[in-house]
Protein backbone atom coordinates (compact mmCIF):
# COMPACT_ATOMS: atom_id res chain seq x y z
CA UNK A 1 0.00 0.00 0.00
CA UNK A 2 1.35 3.39 -0.99
CA UNK A 3 1.41 6.17 1.56
CA UNK A 4 0.59 9.67 0.46
CA UNK A 5 2.20 12.62 2.25
CA UNK A 6 0.76 16.06 1.57
CA UNK A 7 2.50 19.36 1.70
CA UNK A 8 1.64 22.61 -0.08
CA UNK A 9 2.68 22.34 -3.76
CA UNK A 10 5.75 24.32 -4.67
CA UNK A 11 6.91 24.73 -1.05
CA UNK A 12 10.26 23.17 -0.32
CA UNK A 13 11.15 21.23 2.78
CA UNK A 14 13.65 23.96 3.59
CA UNK A 15 10.86 26.54 3.71
CA UNK A 16 8.68 24.36 5.93
CA UNK A 17 11.59 23.68 8.27
CA UNK A 18 12.28 27.40 8.45
CA UNK A 19 8.67 28.13 9.41
CA UNK A 20 8.74 25.35 12.02
CA UNK A 21 12.00 26.70 13.49
CA UNK A 22 10.51 30.19 13.65
CA UNK A 23 7.42 28.85 15.47
CA UNK A 24 9.54 26.92 17.98
CA UNK A 25 11.71 29.96 18.59
CA UNK A 26 8.66 32.17 19.20
CA UNK A 27 7.24 29.58 21.60
CA UNK A 28 10.53 29.39 23.50
CA UNK A 29 10.72 33.17 23.89
CA UNK A 30 7.10 33.47 25.10
CA UNK A 31 7.59 30.63 27.61
CA UNK A 32 10.88 32.11 28.86
CA UNK A 33 9.70 35.66 29.48
CA UNK A 34 6.36 35.63 31.37
CA UNK A 35 5.03 38.76 33.05
CA UNK A 36 3.72 39.08 36.60
CA UNK A 37 0.12 40.22 36.30
CA UNK A 38 -2.02 41.58 39.11
CA UNK A 39 -5.23 39.63 39.38
CA UNK A 40 -8.68 41.21 39.45
CA UNK A 41 -9.81 42.92 42.66
CA UNK A 42 -6.20 43.17 43.86
CA UNK A 43 -6.84 46.12 46.19
CA UNK A 44 -9.87 44.48 47.80
CA UNK A 45 -7.92 41.26 48.33
CA UNK A 46 -5.04 43.09 50.00
CA UNK A 47 -7.44 45.00 52.24
CA UNK A 48 -9.30 41.83 53.25
CA UNK A 49 -6.06 40.02 54.12
CA UNK A 50 -4.94 42.93 56.29
CA UNK A 51 -8.30 42.91 58.07
CA UNK A 52 -8.02 39.15 58.63
CA UNK A 53 -4.53 39.55 60.07
CA UNK A 54 -5.81 42.26 62.39
CA UNK A 55 -8.62 39.99 63.60
CA UNK A 56 -6.30 37.02 64.09
CA UNK A 57 -3.93 39.22 66.08
CA UNK A 58 -6.78 40.38 68.31
CA UNK A 59 -7.80 36.79 69.11
CA UNK A 60 -4.20 35.76 69.73
CA UNK A 61 -3.77 38.68 72.15
CA UNK A 62 -6.97 37.70 73.96
CA UNK A 63 -5.85 34.09 74.31
CA UNK A 64 -2.48 35.17 75.68
CA UNK A 65 -4.18 37.60 78.08
CA UNK A 66 -6.11 34.62 79.44
CA UNK A 67 -2.90 32.69 79.99
CA UNK A 68 -2.76 30.52 76.89
CA UNK A 69 0.68 29.52 75.62
CA UNK A 70 1.21 29.17 71.85
CA UNK A 71 2.90 25.80 71.26
CA UNK A 72 5.30 26.10 68.27
CA UNK A 73 4.95 22.39 67.55
CA UNK A 74 1.17 22.69 67.18
CA UNK A 75 0.99 26.26 65.88
CA UNK A 76 4.32 26.85 64.07
CA UNK A 77 3.10 30.11 62.51
CA UNK A 78 2.20 31.46 65.97
CA UNK A 79 -1.24 32.40 64.67
CA UNK A 80 -3.23 31.77 67.85
CA UNK A 81 -5.84 30.03 65.70
CA UNK A 82 -5.04 26.43 66.63
CA UNK A 83 -6.89 24.84 69.52
CA UNK A 84 -6.41 21.64 71.49
CA UNK A 85 -6.58 17.99 70.54
CA UNK A 86 -9.43 17.09 72.87
CA UNK A 87 -11.75 19.03 75.15
CA UNK A 88 -15.30 18.61 76.42
CA UNK A 89 -16.62 20.56 73.40
CA UNK A 90 -14.67 18.65 70.73
CA UNK A 91 -17.17 17.11 68.34
CA UNK A 92 -15.02 14.79 66.22
CA UNK A 93 -11.58 14.15 64.78
CA UNK A 94 -9.75 16.83 62.85
CA UNK A 95 -6.60 17.16 60.79
CA UNK A 96 -3.91 19.33 62.32
CA UNK A 97 -2.23 20.03 58.98
CA UNK A 98 -5.51 21.41 57.59
CA UNK A 99 -5.94 23.70 60.62
CA UNK A 100 -2.34 24.89 60.30
CA UNK A 101 -2.81 25.60 56.59
CA UNK A 102 -6.01 27.56 57.28
CA UNK A 103 -4.22 29.92 59.69
CA UNK A 104 -3.29 32.28 56.88
CA UNK A 105 -4.80 35.77 56.47
CA UNK A 106 -4.43 35.44 52.69
CA UNK A 107 -7.43 33.12 52.68
CA UNK A 108 -9.47 36.33 52.98
CA UNK A 109 -8.27 37.19 49.46
CA UNK A 110 -9.44 33.75 48.29
CA UNK A 111 -12.91 34.45 49.71
CA UNK A 112 -12.95 37.84 47.95
CA UNK A 113 -12.09 36.10 44.68
CA UNK A 114 -14.84 33.51 45.13
CA UNK A 115 -17.45 36.11 46.09
CA UNK A 116 -16.67 38.31 43.10
CA UNK A 117 -16.78 35.29 40.79
CA UNK A 118 -20.19 34.52 42.30
CA UNK A 119 -21.31 37.97 41.17
CA UNK A 120 -21.98 39.69 44.49
CA UNK A 121 -21.84 43.47 44.68
CA UNK A 122 -21.63 46.09 47.41
CA UNK A 123 -24.67 45.99 49.69
CA UNK A 124 -25.75 42.47 48.68
CA UNK A 125 -27.08 40.03 51.25
CA UNK A 126 -25.07 36.84 51.81
CA UNK A 127 -25.86 33.87 54.06
CA UNK A 128 -23.04 32.20 55.96
CA UNK A 129 -22.74 28.85 57.73
CA UNK A 130 -19.83 28.94 60.19
CA UNK A 131 -18.10 26.14 62.05
CA UNK A 132 -16.06 26.26 65.24
CA UNK A 133 -13.65 23.87 63.56
CA UNK A 134 -12.03 26.58 61.41
CA UNK A 135 -11.93 29.92 63.28
CA UNK A 136 -9.24 31.27 60.93
CA UNK A 137 -11.45 30.66 57.89
CA UNK A 138 -14.42 32.21 59.70
CA UNK A 139 -12.29 35.30 60.26
CA UNK A 140 -11.16 35.29 56.61
CA UNK A 141 -14.81 35.19 55.53
CA UNK A 142 -15.79 38.04 57.84
CA UNK A 143 -12.83 40.08 56.54
CA UNK A 144 -13.89 39.57 52.91
CA UNK A 145 -17.50 40.45 53.69
CA UNK A 146 -16.35 43.55 55.61
CA UNK A 147 -14.13 44.86 52.79
CA UNK A 148 -16.71 44.18 50.06
CA UNK A 149 -19.36 45.92 52.21
CA UNK A 150 -21.80 43.04 52.07
CA UNK A 151 -24.62 42.36 54.51
CA UNK A 152 -24.17 38.94 56.16
CA UNK A 153 -26.61 36.63 57.89
CA UNK A 154 -24.46 34.14 59.81
CA UNK A 155 -25.34 31.00 61.75
CA UNK A 156 -22.67 29.18 63.75
CA UNK A 157 -22.20 25.58 64.75
CA UNK A 158 -20.46 26.09 68.09
CA UNK A 159 -18.68 22.79 68.71
CA UNK A 160 -15.39 22.07 66.98
CA UNK A 161 -13.34 19.19 65.67
CA UNK A 162 -9.83 18.69 67.03
CA UNK A 163 -7.49 21.69 66.88
CA UNK A 164 -10.27 24.22 66.24
CA UNK A 165 -12.05 26.70 68.54
CA UNK A 166 -12.61 24.07 71.22
CA UNK A 167 -11.74 26.00 74.37
CA UNK A 168 -15.01 25.93 76.39
CA UNK A 169 -14.28 29.48 77.61
CA UNK A 170 -13.33 30.82 74.19
CA UNK A 171 -15.63 29.27 71.62
CA UNK A 172 -16.01 30.69 68.12
CA UNK A 173 -19.09 32.67 69.19
CA UNK A 174 -16.96 34.22 71.96
CA UNK A 175 -14.30 35.14 69.41
CA UNK A 176 -16.70 36.91 67.09
CA UNK A 177 -18.22 38.85 70.00
CA UNK A 178 -14.72 39.94 71.08
CA UNK A 179 -13.93 41.08 67.54
CA UNK A 180 -17.06 43.24 67.54
CA UNK A 181 -16.15 44.67 70.96
CA UNK A 182 -12.68 45.53 69.66
CA UNK A 183 -14.25 47.25 66.61
CA UNK A 184 -12.60 44.86 64.16
CA UNK A 185 -15.98 43.82 62.70
CA UNK A 186 -19.48 45.25 62.95
CA UNK A 187 -21.40 41.98 62.68
CA UNK A 188 -21.54 38.46 64.11
CA UNK A 189 -23.80 35.42 64.10
CA UNK A 190 -27.52 35.88 64.66
CA UNK A 191 -28.12 32.27 65.76
CA UNK A 192 -26.14 29.19 66.76
CA UNK A 193 -26.52 25.45 67.25
CA UNK A 194 -24.47 22.92 69.18
CA UNK A 195 -23.00 21.57 65.96
CA UNK A 196 -21.54 18.09 65.76
CA UNK A 197 -23.59 15.06 64.70
CA UNK A 198 -27.05 16.06 63.47
CA UNK A 199 -26.14 19.65 64.45
CA UNK A 200 -27.29 18.95 68.02
CA UNK A 201 -24.13 17.61 69.66
CA UNK A 202 -25.31 14.02 69.44
CA UNK A 203 -22.74 11.67 70.95
CA UNK A 204 -21.04 14.37 73.03
CA UNK A 205 -21.12 14.23 76.82
CA UNK A 206 -23.84 15.93 78.80
CA UNK A 207 -21.18 18.27 80.17
CA UNK A 208 -20.00 19.16 76.67
CA UNK A 209 -23.50 19.99 75.44
CA UNK A 210 -24.11 22.10 78.53
CA UNK A 211 -20.90 24.07 77.89
CA UNK A 212 -21.95 24.71 74.31
CA UNK A 213 -25.38 25.94 75.39
CA UNK A 214 -23.75 28.17 78.00
CA UNK A 215 -21.51 29.69 75.32
CA UNK A 216 -24.50 30.42 73.10
CA UNK A 217 -26.40 31.96 76.01
CA UNK A 218 -23.58 34.22 77.25
CA UNK A 219 -23.26 35.65 73.76
CA UNK A 220 -26.97 36.39 73.55
CA UNK A 221 -27.61 34.27 70.47
CA UNK A 222 -30.72 32.43 69.39
CA UNK A 223 -30.31 28.69 70.06
CA UNK A 224 -31.28 26.39 67.23
CA UNK A 225 -32.27 23.20 69.05
CA UNK A 226 -33.27 20.73 66.30
CA UNK A 227 -34.83 17.33 66.84
CA UNK A 228 -33.11 15.86 63.77
CA UNK A 229 -30.77 16.79 60.95
CA UNK A 230 -33.67 17.63 58.64
CA UNK A 231 -35.17 19.80 61.38
CA UNK A 232 -31.84 21.62 61.70
CA UNK A 233 -31.78 22.34 57.95
CA UNK A 234 -35.35 23.67 58.14
CA UNK A 235 -34.55 25.86 61.16
CA UNK A 236 -31.49 27.36 59.50
CA UNK A 237 -33.35 28.15 56.28
CA UNK A 238 -36.11 29.76 58.33
CA UNK A 239 -33.58 31.99 60.13
CA UNK A 240 -32.02 33.08 56.85
CA UNK A 241 -35.42 33.88 55.33
CA UNK A 242 -36.62 35.78 58.40
CA UNK A 243 -33.42 37.84 58.62
CA UNK A 244 -33.50 38.58 54.90
CA UNK A 245 -36.93 40.21 55.27
CA UNK A 246 -37.84 39.60 51.66
CA UNK A 247 -34.53 40.73 50.20
CA UNK A 248 -32.74 38.31 47.86
CA UNK A 249 -29.77 36.37 49.20
CA UNK A 250 -27.05 36.53 46.54
CA UNK A 251 -24.67 33.81 47.81
CA UNK A 252 -24.22 31.19 50.52
CA UNK A 253 -20.82 30.62 52.15
CA UNK A 254 -20.15 27.35 53.95
CA UNK A 255 -17.07 27.08 56.16
CA UNK A 256 -15.86 23.60 57.10
CA UNK A 257 -18.13 20.62 57.51
CA UNK A 258 -21.05 21.60 59.71
CA UNK A 259 -23.54 18.75 59.30
CA UNK A 260 -26.62 20.82 58.53
CA UNK A 261 -24.72 23.04 56.12
CA UNK A 262 -23.07 20.29 54.07
CA UNK A 263 -25.34 17.27 54.73
CA UNK A 264 -23.08 14.80 56.60
CA UNK A 265 -19.59 13.81 55.44
CA UNK A 266 -21.11 12.38 52.23
CA UNK A 267 -22.72 15.67 51.24
CA UNK A 268 -19.51 17.52 52.06
CA UNK A 269 -17.67 15.56 49.38
CA UNK A 270 -20.41 15.87 46.76
CA UNK A 271 -19.77 19.58 46.27
CA UNK A 272 -16.49 20.86 44.85
CA UNK A 273 -14.35 23.09 47.07
CA UNK A 274 -14.77 26.65 45.89
CA UNK A 275 -17.64 28.06 43.83
CA UNK A 276 -20.65 25.84 43.02
CA UNK A 277 -23.55 26.95 40.84
CA UNK A 278 -25.26 23.61 40.23
CA UNK A 279 -26.27 20.54 42.17
CA UNK A 280 -23.73 17.72 42.19
CA UNK A 281 -24.19 15.25 39.35
CA UNK A 282 -25.52 11.77 39.93
CA UNK A 283 -28.13 10.35 42.23
CA UNK A 284 -28.21 10.31 46.00
CA UNK A 285 -27.56 14.00 46.64
CA UNK A 286 -27.74 14.49 50.41
CA UNK A 287 -30.07 17.24 51.61
CA UNK A 288 -28.37 20.23 53.22
CA UNK A 289 -28.45 24.00 53.43
CA UNK A 290 -26.06 24.10 50.46
CA UNK A 291 -28.43 21.96 48.40
CA UNK A 292 -31.37 24.20 49.30
CA UNK A 293 -29.56 27.33 48.15
CA UNK A 294 -28.16 25.86 44.94
CA UNK A 295 -31.65 24.56 44.11
CA UNK A 296 -32.78 28.19 44.19
CA UNK A 297 -30.00 29.19 41.74
CA UNK A 298 -28.03 30.87 44.52
CA UNK A 299 -24.27 30.26 44.18
CA UNK A 300 -22.57 28.39 47.01
CA UNK A 301 -19.01 28.95 48.21
CA UNK A 302 -17.86 25.64 49.70
CA UNK A 303 -14.79 26.51 51.78
CA UNK A 304 -13.48 23.07 52.63
CA UNK A 305 -10.61 20.75 51.66
CA UNK A 306 -8.31 23.50 52.81
CA UNK A 307 -5.07 22.11 51.41
CA UNK A 308 -6.62 21.73 47.96
CA UNK A 309 -7.83 25.34 48.00
CA UNK A 310 -4.41 26.48 49.22
CA UNK A 311 -2.68 24.67 46.37
CA UNK A 312 -5.08 26.10 43.79
CA UNK A 313 -4.41 29.67 44.92
CA UNK A 314 -0.70 29.28 45.60
CA UNK A 315 -0.91 29.47 49.39
CA UNK A 316 1.62 27.50 51.47
CA UNK A 317 0.70 24.35 53.35
CA UNK A 318 1.47 24.34 57.07
CA UNK A 319 3.43 27.63 57.04
CA UNK A 320 6.11 27.89 59.73
CA UNK A 321 5.55 31.65 60.01
CA UNK A 322 2.52 33.84 59.42
CA UNK A 323 2.59 34.33 55.61
CA UNK A 324 3.18 37.78 54.22
CA UNK A 325 0.21 39.47 52.60
CA UNK A 326 0.16 39.72 48.82
CA UNK A 327 2.52 36.84 48.02
CA UNK A 328 0.52 34.20 46.18
CA UNK A 329 -1.23 33.51 42.89
CA UNK A 330 -4.49 34.93 44.26
CA UNK A 331 -2.85 38.38 44.02
CA UNK A 332 -0.25 38.16 41.24
CA UNK A 333 0.17 35.41 38.66
CA UNK A 334 2.80 34.69 36.03
CA UNK A 335 1.13 34.92 32.62
CA UNK A 336 2.25 34.97 29.00
CA UNK A 337 3.45 38.31 27.64
CA UNK A 338 0.73 39.17 25.16
CA UNK A 339 2.97 41.54 23.21
CA UNK A 340 5.62 38.86 22.70
CA UNK A 341 2.97 36.30 21.79
CA UNK A 342 1.44 38.73 19.29
CA UNK A 343 4.77 39.54 17.65
CA UNK A 344 5.63 35.83 17.45
CA UNK A 345 2.27 34.99 15.87
CA UNK A 346 2.66 37.86 13.39
CA UNK A 347 6.13 36.64 12.35
CA UNK A 348 4.87 33.09 11.86
CA UNK A 349 1.92 34.30 9.77
CA UNK A 350 4.20 36.52 7.71
CA UNK A 351 6.55 33.61 7.03
CA UNK A 352 3.66 31.36 6.04
CA UNK A 353 2.33 34.05 3.71
CA UNK A 354 5.74 34.55 2.13
CA UNK A 355 6.56 30.89 1.57
CA UNK A 356 3.15 29.31 1.01
CA UNK A 357 0.82 31.88 -0.54
CA UNK A 358 3.44 34.00 -2.32
CA UNK A 359 6.55 32.99 -4.21
CA UNK A 360 8.77 35.49 -2.37
CA UNK A 361 10.24 32.92 -0.02
CA UNK A 362 10.79 30.43 -2.85
CA UNK A 363 12.66 33.04 -4.93
CA UNK A 364 14.87 33.91 -1.95
CA UNK A 365 15.79 30.29 -1.33
CA UNK A 366 16.38 29.64 -5.06
CA UNK A 367 18.51 32.77 -5.32
CA UNK A 368 20.70 31.64 -2.46
CA UNK A 369 21.09 28.14 -3.91
CA UNK A 370 21.91 29.64 -7.33
CA UNK A 371 24.64 31.91 -5.90
CA UNK A 372 26.11 29.01 -4.00
CA UNK A 373 26.27 26.83 -7.13
CA UNK A 374 27.92 29.52 -9.34
CA UNK A 375 30.72 30.33 -6.92
CA UNK A 376 34.03 28.81 -8.17
CA UNK A 377 35.31 25.97 -6.10
CA UNK A 378 38.74 26.38 -4.56
CA UNK A 379 41.44 23.97 -5.64
CA UNK A 380 42.82 21.84 -2.88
Amino acid sequence: MKRVYWRPPGVSRSALLLIAALALGALFIVESFPVQTRQRYYDEKIAAAHKAREAMGAIKSERQRRGAVIDPEIDPAGSGMIGSALTAVTSNTGYLDAKQTSANPNFAAVIVDLLKRAGVEKGDLVAIGLSGSFPALNIATFAAVHVLELQPIAISGVSSSEWGANDPDLLWVDMERILVEKNVFRFRSVAASRGGIDDRGFGMSKEGRALLEAGIARNGLQLNDPKSLNDSIEQRMQVYEEQARGRPIKAYINIGGSTASVGTHVGKKQFEPGLNRELPRGSGVVDSVMVRFVSRDIPVLHVTQVKELAKKYGLPERPDALPRIGESAVYVKAEYNRWLAGVGAALILAAMLAFIRLDLGIRILRSRRSRASTQPQQMV
